[in-house]
């Protein structure tokens, strides 16, 4: 556990597994006043040139997006304030209406908690190494991911 802003240890929860990503509820953390759960789940949708999607394909340099995780989980519990922060992200398969990213964060107030979630999402999108491979009914795509810095 690490320090946050007040006197009140972090809590951190960084995980990648196999497959979906299951929901837990957040622990209850007593200072906590405000807590927001988000849950990206694979939504149906067609592809002009390769029909309907059937599932996204998750890759990722493991180590590399541990440590990015973890990374942003402290930077954004510094920056808003947290007690609390975790992240669980899919590696492998997931079909159409299951998840592949749980975001959970808890914090003093609600507006912080908020704010720190679409934070943590705009930021792992942009920096961790997992790339996410579109599986249609005719052909497969790639969505941009983060890039590997040799040195990480």
């Amino acid at each position: 556990m690490a320090a946050t802003g007040s006197d009140v240890p972090l809590e951190l929860d960084i995980r990648l597994v196999d497959g979906p990503v299951e929901y837990q509820p957040p622990p209850f953390i007593a200072n906590g006043g405000g807590e927001n759960s988000f849950l990206g789940r694979t939504r149906a949708e067609d592809n002009s040139t390769h029909g309907p999607l059937l599932l996204l394909r998750y890759e990722a340099k493991r180590s590399m997006a541990l440590k990015e995780l973890e990374k942003l989980a402290r930077e954004a519990a510094e920056k808003y304030g947290l007690l609390y922060v975790r992240i669980v992200h899919s590696i492998g398969d997931v079909k159409i209406a299951e998840a592949s990213v749980l975001v959970q964060v808890v914090g003093i107030h609600r507006k912080e908690s908020f704010e720190a979630s679409v934070d943590i999402m705009d930021r792992l999108k942009k920096r961790v190494p997992i790339w996410k491979q579109e599986l249609w009914q005719d052909g497969a795509t790639w969505k941009d991911g983060a890039v590997v810095q040799p040195s990480a």
